[in-house]
C-alpha cells in the first residue's frame, strides 16, 4: 500500500519531483522509470506524468532516460576519453531544490578547481620547502649562534616536518583530483563516481560503473567537505532504480532490492536523427560475475542517507514519501520470514564487498554489522505513523536479538578460545553450552599463535557445526562504528590490531581478511579462483579503502593515533603506486597483480581518514552510539538465563 500511495502521489503531482524528470510507468514489471524533457527541436511535454505502454528495454531493465543533443558530455573528460559521450541539455527544474525543501548548499566544485591536475607518471614528486620556510630556518640558525650541531638538528627537524606536511598536502590534492575526474554527470547533475579511472587499463570490465558500495567513501568525503549536492542526487537517483515490483520469476530482483551499480549509457533516440538519450542502466547482479544479488547495497544506501542528514542538516530528503517508502521496502526485504532460526541475515557467497567465492555464505559478519547499522539508522529516520507500528516492532525485536547473538556467539578471545577447546559435543538440551555443536578440532593451528593474550575479535561466520575463525576487517571495524560490539569488545578489537600490526597492516593498510586460504583450502573453498589466489584480492589482500572505516572506529574509541599511524604508512607509497585497488603478498609489498590503478575508493578512503583526523568531531555523524533501551533489553535477556532458555523471545521489546 505504501508503494502504490507513493506512486499515486508522484503521478498526481502531490509529491515534489527532482531534476528535469517526469515519472513514467513503464511496462517493465511495473517498475517506476523516469524520463526527462527534451531540449531539441522536437517538443515533448514535461508537465504531467504519462502511462508508457511500450517498454524499449528487454525484460525487466529499469532505466532513467534523458534526451539530449549530440554535442555535450555527461562525464568529466579529464583522463577518461573512453567516457566522452552525450549529456542531457535539460534545464534544471526549479522543483529540484524545492523537492527537498530549502537548499543552501553551494555548487559541487567551482570551475577553477575542477581543472585537472595531471597525474605524475611515477607518482608524486617529493616537494621541497617553500622560500618562506627556508628563510625561517636560516634565521633560526643565525639566532641560535651559527650552524652549531644543535641548530643543525633543529633546522633539519623543522625542514623534514615541513617537507612531510607539504607532501601529504600534495597527496590529498591528487586524491581530490582523482575523485573529481571520476564524477559522472546526468542531466547536468553530478550523480556519483565511477569505480576506477585508469587510462592505462586495456579493459574496463565494469569499473566504469557507479557502484553503491564504492561510492560510500566518496560520498562521505563530499559530505565532510560540505559538498552535499552530489550525495543528495545519488540518493534520489538510485532510489528511482530500486526494484519496486514483487516478482517470483527466476533471475529477477525482488521487491526492495537496490542495484549493485548503474551506468550512464548513451543511445540514439528512435525516430530522431539529431538527438540521443542517456539511460541509467542498473545492474542488480544479473550481469555481475557469479550473478549474485548485492545484499549490502540497500544497507549502505540507508547508512549514507543518515550520514547526509547528519552532515548537511537537511532532513527533508529522508522525510520525502518516496524515500520513506524506499526505506520500508529495504527493511521488509531484510526482515522477511524465512527458514532461518537465527536473527542474523542469511546470504549467499559473494553478496558484499567480498563479491567472489570465499566461503562466506551463511551469516557473514560484514553483512550483520551493516544490517545492524542500517536498522538503527532506519529506526531513527522513519516517520512515526500508525501504519508502520508493526514494522517498528519487528525492527526493535531484531535489533535486540541480533546484538545479543553477535556479542554472545561471534566473540572470541583467549578465554573463549580455551572454552571452545574444551567443548563437549552432541549436547541435546535447551541449556547446552555448545549450542551450535562446534567440534574443537575445527580450531585452526594458526589461531593459537594469532590470538594475543589481551584483545579479541568477532569471528567471520557462524552456522551449525561451523565457525569461520578468520578475521574479517570490515565486519569488525563496522561492529565498532555501529555499536554492535560492546565497548569492551571494541577496545579489544583495536588491541588486537595493534598487537598484530605486522599481519594486518605491514606495508599498506588494511588486510581485508586474515589469514588467506591456501593449498587445499583455497582449492575447495575458493574454487581455485585465479583472482583470489593466496594473499591477493579478497583472499588476504590489503585494501587502502578500509582506512576510513579504521579511522572512524579509532576516533569513536578516542584512539586516533592508531588510524594516524596507518595513514602515515599508506602515504609512503599509495600515491607513487597510482592509487591501486589492492595490494598482494603477506606484507602488502606488491601492487595487486590484477588491481586497477587510480581506484576511486582507494583515494576516497584515504581522504576521509585525513579529513576525520583533522576534525575528529565530524565522526559523530557517522557512528551509532549505544542505545540505552537496547542495553536494558539485553541486560534482561542475559540476567534471566545465561544459557538462554526456550522462552527468551518473550523478553524482547514489544
Amino acid at each position: 500500500m505504501a508503494t502504490s500511495e507513493a506512486v499515486r502521489q508522484v503521478m498526481s503531482g502531490a509529491l515534489p519531483r527532482f531534476g528535469c524528470f517526469n515519472i513514467c510507468l513503464r511496462n517493465i514489471n511495473g517498475v517506476v522509470s523516469v524520463k526527462s524533457g527534451v531540449n531539441t527541436a522536437r517538443k515533448r511535454s514535461s508537465v504531467n506524468a504519462q502511462l508508457c505502454t511500450n517498454a524499449r528495454v528487454s525484460w525487466d531493465r529499469r532505466r532513467i532516460c534523458a534526451f539530449q543533443g549530440r554535442s555535450d558530455v555527461f562525464h568529466r573528460k579529464n583522463h577518461v576519453s573512453r567516457f566522452d559521450s552525450m549529456s542531457c541539455k535539460c534545464q534544471q527544474a526549479e522543483s529540484f531544490r524545492g523537492a527537498t525543501a530549502e537548499d543552501q548548499h553551494g555548487e559541487i566544485f567551482v570551475d577553477e578547481s575542477d581543472k585537472a591536475i595531471p597525474f605524475p607518471p611515477n607518482g608524486v614528486t617529493s616537494p621541497t620547502p617553500d622560500n618562506g620556510e627556508f628563510k625561517a630556518d636560516q634565521q633560526l640558525k643565525h639566532e641560535d649562534g651559527g650552524f652549531g650541531s644543535t641548530s643543525k638538528a633543529t633546522a633539519a627537524r623543522k625542514s623534514k616536518g615541513s617537507t612531510q606536511k607539504s607532501k601529504a598536502n600534495l597527496i590529498e590534492e591528487e586524491a581530490w583530483t582523482l575523485i573529481k575526474n571520476s564524477m559522472v554527470y546526468y542531466c547536468n547533475n553530478p550523480i556519483g563516481t565511477i569505480a576506477s579511472n585508469d587510462p592505462s587499463s586495456p579493459s574496463t570490465l565494469n569499473y566504469d560503473q557507479v557502484f553503491i558500495r564504492d561510492f560510500i567513501p566518496s560520498g562521505i568525503a563530499f559530505l565532510l567537505k560540505g559538498e552535499y549536492d552530489i550525495v543528495r542526487n545519488f540518493i534520489l537517483y538510485t532510489l528511482q532504480l530500486q526494484s519496486w515490483e514483487k516478482t517470483m520469476d527466476c533471475y529477477s530482483p525482488g521487491q526492495g532490492l537496490m542495484p549493485a551499480s548503474f551506468k550512464v549509457r548513451t543511445v540514439p533516440l528512435e525516430g530522431d536523427d539529431f538527438a540521443t538519450e542517456d539511460v541509467l542502466d542498473p545492474d542488480f547482479g544479473d550481469a555481475a560475475i557469479g550473478r549474485v544479488a548485492p545484499v549490502d547495497s540497500g544497507l549502505w544506501w540507508i547508512i549514507l542517507l543518515r550520514a547526509y542528514g547528519k552532515c548537511s542538516g537537511d532532513v527533508s530528503v529522508q522525510e520525502r514519501v518516496d524515500v520513506q517508502t524506499g526505506i520500508k521496502m529495504i527493511l521488509k526485504l531484510c526482515l522477511a520470514d524465512g527458514f532461518d532460526m537465527f536473527p542474523t541475515l542469511l546470504v549467499t557467497d559473494g553478496s558484499c564487498m567480498i563479491d567472489r567465492r570465499m566461503g562466506i555464505h551463511g551469516h557473514p559478519l560484514e553483512i550483520q554489522a551493516l544490517f545492524y547499522s542500517a536498522l538503527l539508522g532506519a529506526r531513527e529516520m522513519l516517520a512515526p505513523e500508525e501504519a508502520s507500528a508493526d514494522l517498528a516492532r519487528a525492527l526493535n525485536n531484531r535489533l535486540v536479538a541480533l546484538s545479543f547473538h553477535i556479542r554472545e556467539y561471534y566473540w572470541i578471545d583467549s578465554r573463549k578460545l580455551n572454552e571452545i577447546y574444551r567443548y563437549r559435543t552432541e549436547e541435546y538440551s535447551y541449556d547446552a553450552v555448545n549450542k551450535f555443536n562446534i567440534y574443537p578440532d575445527q580450531i585452526p593451528s594458526w589461531l593459537m599463535g594469532f590470538m594475543p593474550s589481551t584483545g579479541g575479535y568477532l569471528i567471520g561466520n557462524l552456522q551449525p557445526a561451523h565457525m569461520d575463525f578468520r578475521f574479517f576487517s570490515l565486519g569488525n571495524l563496522w561492529s565498532i562504528v555501529s555499536s554492535l560490539a560492546t565497548d569492551e569488545q571494541s577496545h579489544a578489537i583495536l588491541d588486537l590490531i595493534e598487537s598484530k600490526w605486522d599481519e594486518l597492516v605491514a606495508e599498506m593498510p588494511f588486510k581485508i581478511c586474515y589469514p588467506a586460504l591456501e593449498g587445499q583450502e583455497w582449492q575447495i573453498i575458493a574454487g581455485s579462483d585465479p583472482k583470489n589466489t593466496p594473499w591477493s584480492y579478497h583472499n588476504g589482500g590489503s585494501w587502502p579503502t578500509l582506512l576510513w572505516q579504521l579511522t572512524v572506529a579509532c576516533i569513536k574509541l578516542n584512539r586516533p593515533e592508531i588510524a594516524a599511524k596507518a595513514v602515515e604508512v599508506a602515504e609512503k607509497r599509495i600515491s607513487m603506486d597510482n592509487w591501486p585497488e589492492y595490494y598482494d603478498t603477506k606484507r602488502a609489498r606488491f601492487i595487486g597483480k590484477k588491481a586497477q590503478l587510480y581506484q576511486t575508493w582507494s583515494a576516497a578512503g584515504y581522504l576521509v581518514a585525513k579529513l576525520l583526523l583533522a576534525d575528529p568531531s565530524a565522526a559523530k555523524n557517522l557512528v551509532n552510539e549505544e542505545d540505552s533501551e537496547l542495553v536494558n533489553a539485553l541486560s534482561c535477556m542475559i540476567s534471566a538465563s545465561p544459557r538462554r532458555k526456550r522462552g527468551w523471545k518473550n523478553q524482547i521489546l514489544v
